[in-house]
């Protein structure tokens, strides 16, 4: 059953054109072709991600993030209690009011305690500030090198200025050594994501980056296997073109620099919407849609690699709907703008309110027809 699955799977009317296979990707006259074994090398390269991660974070991140006045901030804790946990974790983490009225009677607390004790255990499990900016540094080293790597391995390549070189030869397609490297590092960089999924930051969006991880995957070791190498350059080209500029204007906001935040944010929206929703779609799947069938008739791997690349471009329209909301902030009287796909610790205003209406000073001052005196609008934003 395994031979006839795997004799199946690597058959070569589902990878290549008709009349061509695996043997015309052999090595010969001092040409070298991509290889799928290849593809073992990006699990220790991943694991090696994961610890120069590691050191990353400790020796570099967390320094910067001192110098940038971050540190890890001590958060009130809910105190134990077995009922309020066991609903937390089995029922909901956000109970409705009349469920809090039944465990306010259960574990005989105020309404207003459950709610408090909710709310700190929820923000018990949100992540500090200090690990968002180590995630976001570590995140922009990466893609700030991969890009300009990227670029320095294209910048030579005519299909980077006619698109249509990208299938001159087809299958047949020498493997070039900057190839090879950024290949295997962009795919060992995107494993290592996926490994280290469930310690990192979760977002909204959380869902949609699964997809991404595995669609972008999928889509880099499927190039490398039928020698899709050219467009699968230009493809991770473009992505690593606006990523590191996102990272960056992240940790410009959890250091507090507002308004070079901002200007990062502007930029990386104009960068994203024209690499994601402009080049990638009108130029390089038009290419990888259109041009091929007028060299070779399509086949199992032609709709496959575009089925990948339209699954990234919906992921690149629901992103894009998040940045438009988020550049609405940049209107008149809008001065913050936050991460759409991150929640916002409920900290100090949820308890001053429940202070005020229990007769208790704030730490605003007293309290007049309801407001306190003095409000500078502060806000805790991701």
């Amino acid at each position: 059953m395994v031979t006839w699955l795997s004799d199946w799977f690597w058959q070569e009317r589902l990878w290549f054109p008709e009349g061509l296979g695996w043997a015309d990707l052999e090595d010969r006259d001092g040409q070298v072709y991509a290889k799928t074994a290849d593809l073992w090398v990006t699990i220790p390269l991943a694991l090696c991600f994961l610890l120069v991660r590691q050191v990353f974070e400790r020796t570099v991140a967390t320094p910067v993030a001192a110098l940038l006045g971050i540190r890890e901030t001590a958060r009130l804790r809910a105190e134990p209690n077995h009922s309020l946990e066991t609903y937390f974790c089995n029922t909901s983490k956000h109970p409705t009011q009349s469920s809090i009225e039944s465990l306010s009677k259960q574990t005989g607390s105020s309404v207003r305690q459950v709610q408090r004790w909710f709310r700190r255990r929820r923000n018990q499990d949100r992540p500090s500030l200090l690990k968002k900016f180590r995630e976001a540094s570590w995140r922009f080293t990466f893609y700030l090198l991969a890009f300009f790597a990227g670029l320095a391995a294209l910048i030579d390549k005519p299909w980077l200025y006619d698109l249509k070189e990208m299938w001159n030869g087809f299958p047949m397609l020498a493997l070039l050594p900057s190839q090879y490297w950024y290949y295997m590092l962009e795919l060992g960089f995107y494993i290592s994501l996926l490994f280290s999924v469930a310690t990192d930051v979760k977002r909204k969006d959380f869902k949609e980056q699964i997809v991404h991880h595995l669609a972008t995957i999928t889509l880099i070791s499927f190039s490398w296997c039928v020698n899709y190498i050219r467009a699968g350059t230009l493809i991770m080209l473009v992505h690593d073109a606006s990523d590191y500029l996102l990272e960056s204007a992240k940790m410009f906001n959890y250091a507090g620099w507002r308004k070079t935040c901002n200007y990062i944010f502007i930029l990386f929206a104009a960068v994203f919407i024209i690499t994601r929703l402009v080049i990638f779609p009108f130029w390089i799947m038009h290419c990888t849609w259109v041009y091929p069938v007028t060299i070779y008739p399509p086949f199992f791997g032609y709709y496959f690699f575009n089925g990948l690349l339209f699954v990234l471009q919906c992921l690149h329209i629901f992103w894009a709907m998040l940045i438009l909301r988020m550049a609405v902030k940049f209107l008149p009287g809008n001065k913050i703008v936050e991460d759409e796909r991150s929640d916002r610790d409920e900290t100090d205003e949820s308890e001053e309110e429940e202070d005020q209406k229990e007769g208790k000073p704030t730490k605003n001052g007293p309290v007049r027809n309801g407001h306190p005196a003095l409000n500078n609008n502060h806000r805790k934003t991701e």
